[in-house]
Protein backbone atom coordinates (compact mmCIF):
# COMPACT_ATOMS: atom_id res chain seq x y z
CA UNK A 1 0.00 0.00 0.00
CA UNK A 2 2.85 2.22 0.60
CA UNK A 3 4.48 2.00 -2.58
CA UNK A 4 1.45 2.55 -4.50
CA UNK A 5 0.72 5.43 -2.13
CA UNK A 6 4.04 6.58 -3.08
CA UNK A 7 3.61 6.53 -6.72
CA UNK A 8 0.30 8.33 -7.03
CA UNK A 9 1.46 11.12 -4.40
CA UNK A 10 4.59 11.26 -7.08
CA UNK A 11 2.56 11.22 -10.04
CA UNK A 12 -0.18 13.79 -8.59
CA UNK A 13 2.73 16.41 -8.28
CA UNK A 14 4.32 15.76 -11.16
CA UNK A 15 7.81 16.81 -9.48
CA UNK A 16 10.51 15.51 -7.13
CA UNK A 17 9.45 15.53 -3.50
CA UNK A 18 11.58 15.10 -0.88
CA UNK A 19 11.92 12.34 2.04
CA UNK A 20 10.79 14.84 4.49
CA UNK A 21 7.53 15.62 2.13
CA UNK A 22 7.05 12.24 1.39
CA UNK A 23 7.07 11.14 5.47
CA UNK A 24 4.40 14.09 6.20
CA UNK A 25 2.05 13.53 3.51
CA UNK A 26 2.01 9.79 3.36
CA UNK A 27 1.99 9.35 7.59
CA UNK A 28 5.21 6.92 6.82
CA UNK A 29 7.85 6.61 9.68
CA UNK A 30 11.35 8.13 8.54
CA UNK A 31 12.96 4.91 9.04
CA UNK A 32 10.88 2.62 7.07
CA UNK A 33 10.38 5.39 4.30
CA UNK A 34 14.47 5.45 3.98
CA UNK A 35 14.69 1.72 3.02
CA UNK A 36 11.73 2.11 0.47
CA UNK A 37 13.29 4.79 -0.83
CA UNK A 38 16.33 3.33 -1.15
CA UNK A 39 14.92 -0.05 -2.61
CA UNK A 40 12.24 1.52 -5.37
CA UNK A 41 16.03 3.94 -6.41
CA UNK A 42 18.04 0.82 -6.76
CA UNK A 43 15.34 -0.92 -8.96
CA UNK A 44 14.66 2.11 -11.05
CA UNK A 45 11.50 2.81 -9.97
CA UNK A 46 12.60 6.11 -8.40
CA UNK A 47 14.80 8.26 -9.34
CA UNK A 48 16.75 10.58 -6.85
CA UNK A 49 17.75 14.57 -7.87
CA UNK A 50 20.26 15.11 -5.46
CA UNK A 51 20.46 19.13 -5.98
CA UNK A 52 17.03 19.27 -4.68
CA UNK A 53 17.27 16.51 -2.44
CA UNK A 54 13.91 15.08 -3.89
CA UNK A 55 12.28 11.50 -5.50
CA UNK A 56 10.51 11.30 -8.69
CA UNK A 57 9.21 8.53 -10.80
CA UNK A 58 11.66 6.36 -12.53
CA UNK A 59 12.16 4.36 -15.48
CA UNK A 60 10.91 1.35 -14.75
CA UNK A 61 7.67 2.71 -14.05
CA UNK A 62 7.75 4.64 -17.09
CA UNK A 63 8.39 1.03 -18.76
CA UNK A 64 5.21 -0.80 -17.46
CA UNK A 65 3.16 1.98 -18.96
CA UNK A 66 4.70 1.42 -22.25
CA UNK A 67 4.62 -2.26 -21.87
CA UNK A 68 0.92 -2.28 -21.30
CA UNK A 69 0.66 0.46 -24.07
CA UNK A 70 2.51 -1.69 -26.75
CA UNK A 71 0.46 -4.68 -25.90
CA UNK A 72 -2.89 -2.81 -26.48
CA UNK A 73 -1.61 -1.09 -29.82
CA UNK A 74 -0.92 -4.79 -31.13
CA UNK A 75 -3.72 -6.15 -30.37
CA UNK A 76 -5.56 -3.64 -31.60
CA UNK A 77 -3.58 -4.00 -35.24
CA UNK A 78 -3.26 -7.57 -35.02
CA UNK A 79 -6.84 -9.00 -35.86
CA UNK A 80 -7.07 -7.13 -39.62
CA UNK A 81 -2.92 -8.11 -39.86
CA UNK A 82 -4.53 -11.90 -39.24
CA UNK A 83 -7.37 -11.90 -41.23
CA UNK A 84 -4.95 -11.40 -44.17
CA UNK A 85 -2.52 -13.54 -43.26
CA UNK A 86 -5.61 -16.42 -42.42
CA UNK A 87 -6.54 -15.47 -46.32
CA UNK A 88 -3.13 -15.90 -47.25
CA UNK A 89 -2.73 -19.38 -46.02
CA UNK A 90 -6.54 -20.63 -45.77
CA UNK A 91 -5.11 -21.61 -42.11
CA UNK A 92 -5.53 -20.18 -38.77
CA UNK A 93 -3.57 -17.60 -36.95
CA UNK A 94 -3.07 -16.16 -33.61
CA UNK A 95 -1.44 -13.13 -31.90
CA UNK A 96 0.20 -14.73 -28.20
CA UNK A 97 1.68 -12.98 -25.61
CA UNK A 98 3.71 -13.99 -22.76
CA UNK A 99 1.93 -14.18 -19.19
CA UNK A 100 3.62 -15.93 -16.45
CA UNK A 101 4.96 -19.29 -17.80
CA UNK A 102 2.41 -19.76 -20.13
CA UNK A 103 1.44 -18.18 -23.59
CA UNK A 104 -1.71 -16.37 -24.11
CA UNK A 105 -3.79 -15.91 -27.16
CA UNK A 106 -5.28 -12.80 -27.56
CA UNK A 107 -6.38 -12.22 -31.28
CA UNK A 108 -7.04 -14.90 -33.71
CA UNK A 109 -8.18 -15.43 -37.45
CA UNK A 110 -9.77 -18.81 -38.37
CA UNK A 111 -8.26 -20.76 -41.12
CA UNK A 112 -11.19 -21.11 -44.41
CA UNK A 113 -10.64 -25.56 -44.99
CA UNK A 114 -13.24 -27.76 -43.33
CA UNK A 115 -10.67 -29.22 -41.16
CA UNK A 116 -8.79 -26.44 -39.18
CA UNK A 117 -7.23 -25.83 -35.60
CA UNK A 118 -9.36 -23.74 -33.62
CA UNK A 119 -7.50 -21.23 -30.91
CA UNK A 120 -9.36 -18.92 -29.13
CA UNK A 121 -9.09 -15.43 -27.24
CA UNK A 122 -7.96 -15.97 -23.79
CA UNK A 123 -6.58 -19.66 -24.62
CA UNK A 124 -3.35 -20.02 -22.97
CA UNK A 125 -0.17 -23.09 -23.64
CA UNK A 126 3.20 -23.98 -21.74
CA UNK A 127 5.53 -21.65 -23.37
CA UNK A 128 7.64 -25.11 -23.82
CA UNK A 129 5.11 -26.81 -25.82
CA UNK A 130 3.90 -24.31 -28.71
CA UNK A 131 5.85 -22.62 -31.18
CA UNK A 132 4.22 -18.89 -30.47
CA UNK A 133 5.95 -19.92 -27.05
CA UNK A 134 9.07 -21.03 -28.19
CA UNK A 135 9.00 -17.74 -30.30
CA UNK A 136 8.35 -15.35 -26.85
CA UNK A 137 11.33 -17.62 -24.72
CA UNK A 138 13.76 -17.80 -27.43
CA UNK A 139 14.23 -13.76 -27.96
CA UNK A 140 14.28 -12.95 -24.11
CA UNK A 141 16.77 -11.45 -21.95
CA UNK A 142 19.03 -13.65 -21.06
CA UNK A 143 18.13 -13.52 -17.13
CA UNK A 144 14.22 -14.07 -17.96
CA UNK A 145 15.39 -17.68 -20.07
CA UNK A 146 17.57 -18.40 -17.18
CA UNK A 147 14.99 -17.91 -14.65
CA UNK A 148 12.76 -19.75 -16.23
CA UNK A 149 14.46 -22.60 -16.99
CA UNK A 150 15.61 -23.16 -14.01
CA UNK A 151 12.36 -23.74 -12.87
CA UNK A 152 10.20 -25.41 -15.43
CA UNK A 153 8.24 -28.52 -14.81
CA UNK A 154 7.87 -30.54 -17.92
CA UNK A 155 4.24 -31.83 -18.77
CA UNK A 156 4.30 -34.34 -21.59
CA UNK A 157 1.34 -32.64 -23.10
CA UNK A 158 1.41 -35.25 -26.00
CA UNK A 159 4.42 -38.04 -26.63
CA UNK A 160 5.88 -35.58 -29.11
CA UNK A 161 6.16 -32.54 -26.47
CA UNK A 162 9.91 -31.75 -25.27
CA UNK A 163 10.78 -32.61 -22.17
CA UNK A 164 14.47 -31.92 -20.76
CA UNK A 165 15.87 -28.32 -20.60
CA UNK A 166 18.77 -29.64 -22.56
CA UNK A 167 16.52 -30.10 -25.69
CA UNK A 168 14.46 -27.04 -25.20
CA UNK A 169 17.69 -25.16 -24.45
CA UNK A 170 19.45 -26.40 -27.78
CA UNK A 171 15.96 -25.32 -29.73
CA UNK A 172 15.79 -22.26 -28.14
CA UNK A 173 19.10 -21.10 -30.09
CA UNK A 174 18.30 -22.36 -32.91
CA UNK A 175 15.05 -20.27 -32.70
CA UNK A 176 16.98 -17.27 -31.57
CA UNK A 177 19.48 -17.91 -35.08
CA UNK A 178 16.66 -17.86 -37.68
CA UNK A 179 13.83 -16.07 -35.93
CA UNK A 180 11.01 -18.81 -36.94
CA UNK A 181 9.92 -21.44 -34.20
CA UNK A 182 8.29 -24.97 -34.99
CA UNK A 183 6.43 -27.72 -32.96
CA UNK A 184 5.28 -30.90 -34.68
CA UNK A 185 2.43 -32.24 -32.37
CA UNK A 186 3.88 -31.17 -29.79
CA UNK A 187 0.88 -29.63 -27.90
CA UNK A 188 -2.30 -30.72 -30.04
CA UNK A 189 -1.75 -34.43 -32.06
CA UNK A 190 -2.15 -33.77 -35.63
CA UNK A 191 -0.86 -30.17 -35.80
CA UNK A 192 2.26 -28.35 -37.03
CA UNK A 193 2.38 -24.74 -35.17
CA UNK A 194 5.25 -22.20 -36.72
CA UNK A 195 5.72 -18.76 -35.51
CA UNK A 196 7.73 -15.66 -35.39
CA UNK A 197 8.12 -12.77 -32.03
CA UNK A 198 7.03 -9.58 -32.99
CA UNK A 199 9.94 -7.61 -30.98
CA UNK A 200 9.56 -4.18 -29.54
CA UNK A 201 12.78 -1.27 -30.48
CA UNK A 202 14.81 -3.01 -27.57
CA UNK A 203 14.28 -6.26 -28.85
CA UNK A 204 12.02 -7.49 -26.21
CA UNK A 205 9.26 -10.33 -27.42
CA UNK A 206 6.12 -7.91 -27.43
CA UNK A 207 4.49 -11.26 -28.52
CA UNK A 208 4.46 -13.75 -30.84
CA UNK A 209 2.71 -14.29 -34.55
CA UNK A 210 1.71 -18.11 -34.97
CA UNK A 211 0.10 -20.65 -37.98
CA UNK A 212 -1.38 -24.05 -36.77
CA UNK A 213 -2.49 -27.05 -39.31
CA UNK A 214 -3.26 -29.89 -39.28
CA UNK A 215 -0.13 -32.16 -40.07
CA UNK A 216 -2.24 -34.00 -43.04
CA UNK A 217 -2.23 -31.02 -45.01
CA UNK A 218 1.43 -30.18 -44.60
CA UNK A 219 3.59 -30.28 -47.27
CA UNK A 220 6.96 -27.64 -48.39
CA UNK A 221 4.89 -25.25 -50.25
CA UNK A 222 2.41 -24.84 -47.41
CA UNK A 223 5.37 -24.51 -45.36
CA UNK A 224 6.84 -21.50 -47.50
CA UNK A 225 3.30 -20.43 -48.13
CA UNK A 226 2.91 -19.69 -44.29
CA UNK A 227 6.45 -18.14 -43.32
CA UNK A 228 6.04 -15.57 -46.30
CA UNK A 229 2.81 -14.94 -44.34
CA UNK A 230 4.13 -14.53 -41.13
CA UNK A 231 7.11 -12.80 -42.19
CA UNK A 232 5.06 -10.37 -43.78
CA UNK A 233 2.32 -10.12 -40.50
CA UNK A 234 5.22 -9.70 -38.57
CA UNK A 235 6.68 -6.60 -40.31
CA UNK A 236 2.70 -5.19 -41.14
CA UNK A 237 2.35 -5.18 -37.03
CA UNK A 238 5.75 -3.47 -36.57
CA UNK A 239 4.75 -1.08 -38.78
CA UNK A 240 1.07 -0.16 -37.69
CA UNK A 241 2.29 -0.47 -34.41
CA UNK A 242 5.02 1.96 -34.79
CA UNK A 243 7.72 -0.17 -33.77
CA UNK A 244 10.05 -0.08 -36.75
Amino acid sequence: MRVLDLFEYLRRWNAAQTHTQIAAQLAIPKSSLTQLLKTLVNRGYLEYDPASKGYFLGPAVVSLGQRSAETRDLVSVAEAVLADAARATSETCALNVLKGDVSEVMATASGTHRLHYTMRIGDVAPLYATSGGKALLAHLPEEMRRDYLARVTFEKVTPRTIDSVAALEAELAEVARTGIAFVVEEFTPGIVGMARPVLSRSGFPLAAVNIALPVARYDAALKRRCLNALEDAVAMIRERAHLG
